[in-house]
């Protein structure tokens, strides 16, 4: 298969211009940004002995060719620093059983701690895998892109696992959902 790529230069992170008009506040971008309805997934990585991972809403399906997702990281955080360093991390998609681990990673329990909720084991990459998800993936990165506070990270992914019988966790106005009419 060929992939067409662009006859013009990217560039490797996106600037943003400046405002014309001012932004919403904080608390109004967090109240409009609620009602957005998100499944709720585990980004993790690891280098060595460290495992470290991060709750995230922010992810998308990016192509099919090649398989591909993009996820939203802070740029500050240890998560995003041992994903560029290794250049891969995991994602899981949670179901409706899953809560206490979202609530863990989502900095609930401290970090050390993290990964004692859960059944974890590994990919062969070595990188984290989540079992008991709707689907678990293990991604390489492909590129990356500086937003300022954070970085999008496009994993191609690698290796999956899903499983059709488990309903999706969501999160929607501060709060866990279930779709309705699941069976």
């Amino acid at each position: 298969m060929t992939i067409l790529m662009p006859d013009f230069e990217l560039p490797d992170t996106m600037a943003l211009r400046p405002l014309r008009r001012p932004t919403v506040s904080d608390g109004e971008f967090r109240t409009a940004m609620s009602g957005l309805a998100s499944g709720v997934t585990v980004v993790t990585a690891r280098r060595g002995d460290e495992r470290v991972g991060r709750t995230a809403t922010s992810v998308m399906s990016l192509s099919a060719q090649p398989p591909a997702l993009l996820v939203s990281i802070d740029i500050v955080s240890r998560l995003a620093d041992l994903i560029a360093k290794t250049g891969g991390f995991s994602l899981a998609m949670l179901s409706t059983e899953q809560t206490d681990v979202a609530d863990a990673f989502a900095g609930q329990v401290p970090a050390e701690q993290r990964f004692a909720i859960g059944d974890w084991g590994a990919w062969p990459s070595g990188q984290p895998q989540l079992r008991g998800t709707v689907t678990s993936l293990d991604c390489e990165v492909i590129g990356a892109m500086e937003t300022g506070t954070h970085v999008l990270f496009a994993g191609a992914i690698v290796e999956a696992e899903s499983d059709p019988g488990r309903a999706p966790l969501i999160w929607q106005r501060h709060g866990y959902r279930e779709l309705a009419g699941i069976d």
